[in-house]
């Protein structure tokens, strides 16, 4: 659908390109120009063609697409949407970003442009840009529509080794997270639930099959809880005296479990360095008890004098 839709934009800019101009600015075959043009025609928008070998496209003389009818706060929740989404990697491998906000910024009155422009210009973040592997989005959209569908769908995936593999799975969610899109799902290749990055999916087709989700299934709570559970060198137990509520809010779950115990809350969590743990510890307002590693006592201690000396070097003392 996407060079469905660069196909259209290319008519409104440059009616009577031939079919293998426009084949070359579209990366397809003349072929499926023509494909692409009986779908605009499907969809209400008169394309004319000339016959022959030099025949060209256009759109139907007096033909105009409708504006874009926007609001002032409905032009800036989408200019602040595509925004946003390309600030935490949202994107898909196609610019349809950019190309969206180049197409809105176009038809927009020229009082809301200028405004807007400004906003663009001058809006700025506190986080960096996650630089994440977009996913294609023809893959995205035929996995959004088959999880509501409820149709079991086909994955051509490449894991993180790049083995290729071919399976059927039941998707149950897609989820985005730490700028990565994920999709959950049942996987009837090893019989069990399983979550794949979905920009290592380099094909998905929706089959005949249909599934039914799991009653109250979420995906969010079975990613967070996989990725808490990815192999560490370090294991680890610490006892927290605290409310399970406060203490869920302080704490990732994407690396920590937590189990409420009548002593308190049980934390285990796999890691990958010792000293990240003491830090995340020491940031909590209550008292805790470690179980597991041994380890982690010492590294506690370390960051305690770490935290002692810096509290008593003097003013203008050089940190050596």
């Amino acid at each position: 659908m996407t060079r469905v839709l660069a196909l259209l934009e290319l008519l409104q800019t440059h009616p009577g390109l031939t079919g293998a101009q426009l084949s070359d600015r579209l990366g397809t075959d003349v072929r499926t120009v023509r494909r692409y043009a009986a779908r605009l025609r499907e969809l209400g928008i008169p394309v004319e063609s000339d016959r022959g070998r030099f025949g060209g496209y256009r759109l139907a003389r007096g033909y105009r697409m409708p504006p874009l009818m926007l609001t002032n706060e409905e032009a800036l929740v989408v200019m602040l949407g595509l925004l946003a989404g390309e600030r935490l990697g949202m994107g898909t491998t196609a610019p349809a970003g950019a190309g969206a906000l180049a197409k809105i910024e176009r038809v927009l009155p020229d009082p809301l442009r200028a405004p807007l422009a400004a906003m663009r210009d001058t809006l700025s973040f506190t986080t960096n840009t996650v630089l994440a592997q977009a996913p294609e989005a023809g893959v995205l959209l035929t996995l959004a529509q088959a999880c509501r569908s409820g149709h079991t769908v086909g994955l051509r995936y490449r894991s993180w080794h790049r083995e290729h593999t071919e399976r059927d799975v039941d998707p149950y969610g897609v989820v985005f997270h730490s700028g990565c899109w994920y999709l959950v799902g049942h996987d009837h290749l090893r019989d069990g639930l399983r979550t794949f990055r979905i920009d290592r999916i380099t094909s998905a087709t929706t089959g005949a099959a249909t599934f039914t989700a799991p009653d109250d299934f979420d995906p969010v709570t079975h990613l967070t809880a996989s990725l808490a559970r990815t192999p560490a060198p370090w294991q680890v137990e610490v006892l927290i005296e605290g409310p399970i509520e406060d203490i869920a809010r302080r704490l990732p779950r994407t690396i920590v479990t937590l189990t409420a115990t009548p002593t308190g809350v049980l934390m285990r969590a796999q890691a990958a360095q010792l000293d990240s743990v003491a830090r995340l510890l020491a940031s909590l307002e209550w008292p805790f008890t470690i179980h597991s590693p041994d380890q982690l006592r010492q590294s506690l201690k370390d960051l305690a004098r770490q935290l002692t000396a810096a509290a008593e070097r003097p003013l203008g003392d050089t940190p050596k």
